[in-house]
Protein backbone atom coordinates (compact mmCIF):
# COMPACT_ATOMS: atom_id res chain seq x y z
CA UNK A 1 0.00 0.00 0.00
CA UNK A 2 1.16 3.50 -0.83
CA UNK A 3 0.53 6.55 1.34
CA UNK A 4 2.63 9.70 1.54
CA UNK A 5 4.45 10.38 4.78
CA UNK A 6 2.08 13.16 5.80
CA UNK A 7 -0.80 10.68 5.79
CA UNK A 8 1.27 8.16 7.76
CA UNK A 9 2.26 10.79 10.33
CA UNK A 10 -1.40 11.74 10.67
CA UNK A 11 -2.02 8.10 11.40
CA UNK A 12 0.16 8.43 14.51
CA UNK A 13 -1.88 11.42 15.63
CA UNK A 14 -5.05 9.42 15.10
CA UNK A 15 -3.61 6.52 17.07
CA UNK A 16 -2.87 8.82 20.01
CA UNK A 17 -6.47 10.02 20.00
CA UNK A 18 -7.86 6.49 19.73
CA UNK A 19 -5.59 5.36 22.55
CA UNK A 20 -6.89 8.22 24.68
CA UNK A 21 -10.49 7.23 23.88
CA UNK A 22 -9.74 3.68 24.99
CA UNK A 23 -8.19 5.03 28.17
CA UNK A 24 -11.28 7.11 28.83
CA UNK A 25 -13.52 4.09 28.32
CA UNK A 26 -11.39 2.11 30.76
CA UNK A 27 -11.43 4.99 33.23
CA UNK A 28 -15.22 5.16 33.05
CA UNK A 29 -15.54 1.40 33.64
CA UNK A 30 -13.12 1.41 36.56
CA UNK A 31 -14.07 4.56 38.45
CA UNK A 32 -13.30 3.96 42.16
CA UNK A 33 -16.77 5.17 43.05
CA UNK A 34 -18.30 2.28 41.08
CA UNK A 35 -17.05 -0.24 43.63
CA UNK A 36 -18.42 1.86 46.48
CA UNK A 37 -21.69 2.30 44.62
CA UNK A 38 -22.02 -1.43 43.98
CA UNK A 39 -21.37 -2.22 47.66
CA UNK A 40 -23.87 0.43 48.74
CA UNK A 41 -26.50 -0.96 46.35
CA UNK A 42 -25.95 -4.44 47.80
CA UNK A 43 -26.38 -3.07 51.33
CA UNK A 44 -29.45 -1.18 50.17
CA UNK A 45 -31.03 -4.35 48.76
CA UNK A 46 -30.38 -6.20 52.00
CA UNK A 47 -31.75 -3.28 53.99
CA UNK A 48 -34.95 -3.37 51.92
CA UNK A 49 -35.31 -7.08 52.60
CA UNK A 50 -34.67 -6.58 56.32
CA UNK A 51 -37.18 -3.74 56.38
CA UNK A 52 -39.88 -5.89 54.78
CA UNK A 53 -39.26 -8.61 57.37
CA UNK A 54 -39.29 -6.09 60.22
CA UNK A 55 -42.56 -4.54 59.04
CA UNK A 56 -44.10 -7.98 58.63
CA UNK A 57 -43.00 -8.92 62.15
CA UNK A 58 -44.57 -5.75 63.58
CA UNK A 59 -47.81 -6.35 61.65
CA UNK A 60 -47.91 -9.92 62.94
CA UNK A 61 -47.32 -8.93 66.56
CA UNK A 62 -49.93 -6.18 66.29
CA UNK A 63 -52.43 -8.83 65.27
CA UNK A 64 -51.28 -10.95 68.22
CA UNK A 65 -51.90 -8.01 70.56
CA UNK A 66 -55.39 -7.54 69.13
CA UNK A 67 -56.12 -11.25 69.52
CA UNK A 68 -54.73 -11.33 73.09
CA UNK A 69 -56.77 -8.25 74.03
CA UNK A 70 -59.90 -9.81 72.60
CA UNK A 71 -59.26 -13.02 74.55
CA UNK A 72 -58.86 -11.06 77.79
CA UNK A 73 -61.95 -9.01 77.07
CA UNK A 74 -64.05 -12.12 76.48
CA UNK A 75 -63.08 -13.45 79.92
CA UNK A 76 -63.73 -10.05 81.51
CA UNK A 77 -67.15 -9.84 79.91
CA UNK A 78 -68.03 -13.34 81.08
CA UNK A 79 -66.84 -12.57 84.59
CA UNK A 80 -68.82 -9.29 84.61
CA UNK A 81 -72.04 -11.10 83.61
CA UNK A 82 -71.51 -13.71 86.30
CA UNK A 83 -70.82 -11.02 88.86
CA UNK A 84 -74.06 -9.24 87.97
CA UNK A 85 -76.06 -12.45 88.32
CA UNK A 86 -74.40 -13.30 91.61
CA UNK A 87 -75.10 -9.83 92.99
CA UNK A 88 -78.68 -10.09 91.85
CA UNK A 89 -78.98 -13.62 93.27
CA UNK A 90 -80.30 -14.94 89.98
CA UNK A 91 -80.50 -18.74 89.79
CA UNK A 92 -80.70 -21.63 92.21
CA UNK A 93 -78.21 -22.14 95.01
CA UNK A 94 -76.49 -24.80 92.94
CA UNK A 95 -76.23 -22.49 89.94
CA UNK A 96 -74.90 -19.67 92.06
CA UNK A 97 -72.31 -21.97 93.60
CA UNK A 98 -71.26 -23.07 90.11
CA UNK A 99 -70.95 -19.46 89.02
CA UNK A 100 -68.76 -18.67 92.02
CA UNK A 101 -66.50 -21.55 91.07
CA UNK A 102 -66.43 -20.36 87.46
CA UNK A 103 -65.52 -16.87 88.66
CA UNK A 104 -62.43 -18.27 90.30
CA UNK A 105 -61.56 -20.16 87.12
CA UNK A 106 -62.16 -17.04 85.04
CA UNK A 107 -59.95 -14.97 87.34
CA UNK A 108 -57.10 -17.42 86.87
CA UNK A 109 -57.73 -17.55 83.14
CA UNK A 110 -57.78 -13.75 82.94
CA UNK A 111 -54.48 -13.54 84.79
CA UNK A 112 -52.92 -16.07 82.39
CA UNK A 113 -54.22 -14.23 79.34
CA UNK A 114 -53.05 -10.89 80.67
CA UNK A 115 -49.58 -12.38 81.19
CA UNK A 116 -49.66 -13.57 77.59
CA UNK A 117 -50.81 -10.14 76.43
CA UNK A 118 -48.05 -8.43 78.42
CA UNK A 119 -45.42 -10.73 76.92
CA UNK A 120 -46.73 -10.00 73.42
CA UNK A 121 -46.72 -6.25 74.12
CA UNK A 122 -43.11 -6.43 75.34
CA UNK A 123 -42.13 -8.33 72.21
CA UNK A 124 -44.00 -5.77 70.13
CA UNK A 125 -42.04 -2.96 71.76
CA UNK A 126 -38.77 -4.67 70.82
CA UNK A 127 -39.94 -5.28 67.26
CA UNK A 128 -41.13 -1.69 66.85
CA UNK A 129 -37.76 -0.41 68.07
CA UNK A 130 -36.04 -2.73 65.60
CA UNK A 131 -38.25 -1.42 62.80
CA UNK A 132 -37.43 2.19 63.68
CA UNK A 133 -33.71 1.36 63.61
CA UNK A 134 -34.01 -0.37 60.23
CA UNK A 135 -35.95 2.59 58.82
CA UNK A 136 -33.23 4.92 60.09
CA UNK A 137 -30.61 2.72 58.46
CA UNK A 138 -32.61 2.69 55.24
CA UNK A 139 -32.65 6.50 55.24
CA UNK A 140 -28.88 6.62 55.80
CA UNK A 141 -28.31 4.24 52.89
CA UNK A 142 -30.56 6.32 50.64
CA UNK A 143 -28.48 9.39 51.44
CA UNK A 144 -25.26 7.46 50.85
CA UNK A 145 -26.52 6.10 47.53
CA UNK A 146 -27.58 9.57 46.43
CA UNK A 147 -24.15 10.97 47.29
CA UNK A 148 -22.32 8.18 45.45
CA UNK A 149 -24.58 8.47 42.41
CA UNK A 150 -23.93 12.22 42.27
CA UNK A 151 -20.19 11.55 42.53
CA UNK A 152 -20.40 8.99 39.73
CA UNK A 153 -22.43 11.36 37.56
CA UNK A 154 -19.88 14.15 38.03
CA UNK A 155 -16.97 11.87 37.15
CA UNK A 156 -18.86 10.49 34.14
CA UNK A 157 -19.65 13.98 32.87
CA UNK A 158 -15.97 14.97 33.09
CA UNK A 159 -14.97 11.88 31.11
CA UNK A 160 -17.74 12.45 28.56
CA UNK A 161 -16.62 16.07 28.15
CA UNK A 162 -13.05 15.02 27.39
CA UNK A 163 -14.30 12.24 25.09
CA UNK A 164 -16.26 14.79 23.06
CA UNK A 165 -13.15 16.93 22.70
CA UNK A 166 -11.02 13.97 21.60
CA UNK A 167 -13.68 12.76 19.18
CA UNK A 168 -13.88 16.26 17.68
CA UNK A 169 -10.11 16.22 17.09
CA UNK A 170 -10.38 12.74 15.60
CA UNK A 171 -13.08 13.89 13.21
CA UNK A 172 -10.71 16.56 11.92
CA UNK A 173 -7.75 14.22 11.44
CA UNK A 174 -9.38 11.05 10.07
CA UNK A 175 -10.55 12.45 6.69
CA UNK A 176 -6.98 13.48 5.79
CA UNK A 177 -5.65 9.95 6.17
CA UNK A 178 -7.48 8.45 3.23
CA UNK A 179 -10.02 5.64 3.09
CA UNK A 180 -7.54 2.95 2.09
CA UNK A 181 -5.04 3.61 4.88
CA UNK A 182 -7.81 4.22 7.40
CA UNK A 183 -9.46 0.89 6.51
CA UNK A 184 -6.17 -0.95 7.07
CA UNK A 185 -5.65 0.89 10.34
CA UNK A 186 -9.15 0.00 11.58
CA UNK A 187 -8.68 -3.65 10.62
CA UNK A 188 -5.39 -3.91 12.51
CA UNK A 189 -6.85 -2.09 15.52
CA UNK A 190 -9.60 -4.70 15.71
CA UNK A 191 -7.07 -7.53 15.49
CA UNK A 192 -4.50 -6.03 17.85
CA UNK A 193 -6.82 -4.75 20.54
CA UNK A 194 -6.56 -1.05 19.83
CA UNK A 195 -2.98 -0.30 18.82
CA UNK A 196 -2.59 -0.38 15.03
CA UNK A 197 0.06 2.20 14.17
CA UNK A 198 3.31 2.92 15.95
CA UNK A 199 6.47 4.86 15.23
CA UNK A 200 9.75 3.19 14.46
CA UNK A 201 12.06 4.63 17.12
CA UNK A 202 15.76 3.79 17.31
CA UNK A 203 15.15 0.60 15.28
CA UNK A 204 12.52 -0.55 17.72
CA UNK A 205 8.81 -1.07 16.99
CA UNK A 206 6.71 1.28 19.11
CA UNK A 207 3.95 -1.32 19.15
CA UNK A 208 5.50 -4.57 20.34
CA UNK A 209 8.66 -2.82 21.62
CA UNK A 210 10.91 -5.36 19.89
CA UNK A 211 14.09 -4.27 18.13
CA UNK A 212 14.01 -5.06 14.43
CA UNK A 213 16.63 -7.42 13.04
CA UNK A 214 19.08 -6.40 10.37
CA UNK A 215 17.03 -7.93 7.56
CA UNK A 216 13.84 -6.10 8.50
CA UNK A 217 15.74 -2.84 8.90
CA UNK A 218 17.28 -3.28 5.47
CA UNK A 219 13.86 -3.94 3.97
CA UNK A 220 12.39 -0.82 5.56
CA UNK A 221 15.44 1.27 4.69
CA UNK A 222 15.13 0.34 1.04
CA UNK A 223 11.35 0.84 0.90
CA UNK A 224 10.01 3.88 -0.87
CA UNK A 225 9.13 6.84 1.32
CA UNK A 226 5.43 6.44 0.58
CA UNK A 227 5.44 2.67 1.13
CA UNK A 228 3.36 1.61 4.15
CA UNK A 229 5.56 -0.82 6.07
CA UNK A 230 4.59 -3.15 8.88
CA UNK A 231 6.35 -4.83 11.77
CA UNK A 232 7.05 -8.47 10.99
CA UNK A 233 6.48 -9.42 14.63
CA UNK A 234 3.19 -7.71 15.56
CA UNK A 235 2.00 -6.72 12.06
CA UNK A 236 1.28 -3.16 13.12
CA UNK A 237 1.88 -0.27 10.76
CA UNK A 238 5.35 1.15 11.33
CA UNK A 239 5.69 4.86 10.66
CA UNK A 240 9.19 6.11 9.90
CA UNK A 241 10.27 9.29 11.63
CA UNK A 242 13.49 11.26 12.12
CA UNK A 243 14.12 9.13 15.19
CA UNK A 244 13.81 5.78 13.46
CA UNK A 245 17.58 5.24 13.37
CA UNK A 246 17.64 4.09 9.79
Amino acid sequence: MKADLNRQWRLLDLQKLDTRLSQLDHKLRTLPVLQELSAAQTRSTRADEDLVLARTAVDDVEREITKADQDVQLVRDRAARNSSRLEAGQGSAKELQAMQHEQQTLARRQAELEDVELAVMERAETLRADLVEKERRRTELDEQLSRLEDEHDRASREIDKEREQVEAQRAQIAPGIGDDLLALYDKIREQQGGLAAAPLVQRRCGGCQLELNAGDLARIRSAAEDEVVRCEECRRILVRTAESGL
